[in-house]
């Protein structure tokens, strides 16, 4: 694909971030050839903003819909991911999609010959905490959800904000069994019970750090990645207070 296509990808997605304004999608669908192009939209977005400065990005997403699926990853802007208990104030939020997650942390610094090396079992012995996490779906495309699959991934899978409780000790736990409860405003409450889309939030960790470290970057300890929605994408308002627990894990919450 031309680099004057991937520009203007870049050049919407940053303008979008500026004016707060999102752009269309749809006259940039063909820009973007495959994932590593989306990718390199990512790095050129975040280069642009000064996001990271010389060192490599402390917060990440990962995930897909089954382990069948190829996962998709984003390094997260530091400025939009806070502390439970968080305040929105006046984030420039267009839309607000909940997902409930596990956040997972490296416990030492991996590189990219450590990462060659892992399998889900050596991975998960790196990471030393879990905690509850809240992402705030958002998208810099006026089709939102309905943009195309490349264009979500260049805009960093659709990423607003994320928002992380307490940190706890990681242990591997019977997943299927563990229980997700979600409360938006005055909606009813959401509970699910071992829905996590891979089974396992330790599963993508070797795919996700050969994929941090492709470039010969090294994650350092205390590197934290979210691994995937619980409870699908709901549907949130300015003004809702919305509070997440895992049960055995922990709680956070966030006011939009």
């Amino acid at each position: 694909m031309s680099h004057s296509k991937i520009d203007a990808v870049v050049e919407a997605l940053l303008s979008a971030r500026r004016d707060t304004t999102p752009c269309a999608a749809a006259p940039l669908a063909d820009g973007l050839a495959d994932a590593g192009e989306a990718y390199a939209v990512q790095q050129r977005v975040a280069d642009a903003l000064g996001w990271f400065a010389a060192a490599p990005p402390k917060f990440w997403k990962a995930g897909g819909p089954s382990r069948d699926a190829v996962l998709t990853h984003a390094p997260l802007p530091p400025a939009g991911v806070w502390t439970s208990p968080a305040r929105a104030g006046d984030w420039p939020f267009h839309m607000r999609g909940i997902e409930a997650e596990v956040a997972l942390r490296l416990g030492r610094e991996v590189d990219q010959a450590l990462a060659s090396t892992l399998d889900v079992d050596t991975a998960a012995q790196l990471i030393d905490a879990m905690a509850v996490a809240i992402e705030i779906v958002d998208s810099r495309w006026q089709e939102a959800n309905d943009a195309p699959a490349l264009c979500k991934l260049a805009d960093l899978q659709s990423h607003g904000a994320l928002v992380l409780g307490d940190w706890v000790p990681f242990a591997r736990r019977d997943w299927s069994a563990q229980t997700c409860q979600v409360q938006i405003g005055a909606e009813p409450r959401v509970e699910r019970r071992g829905t996590h889309s891979l089974g396992d939030p330790a599963w993508l960790l070797p795919i996700w750090l050969r994929h941090a470290t492709r470039h010969g970057d090294r994650l350092a300890a205390g590197t934290v990645v979210t691994t995937g929605t619980w409870v699908g994408v709901l549907q949130a308002q300015a003004g809702d207070l919305v509070s997440v627990e895992f049960p055995g894990i922990g709680s956070a919450s966030v006011q939009l």
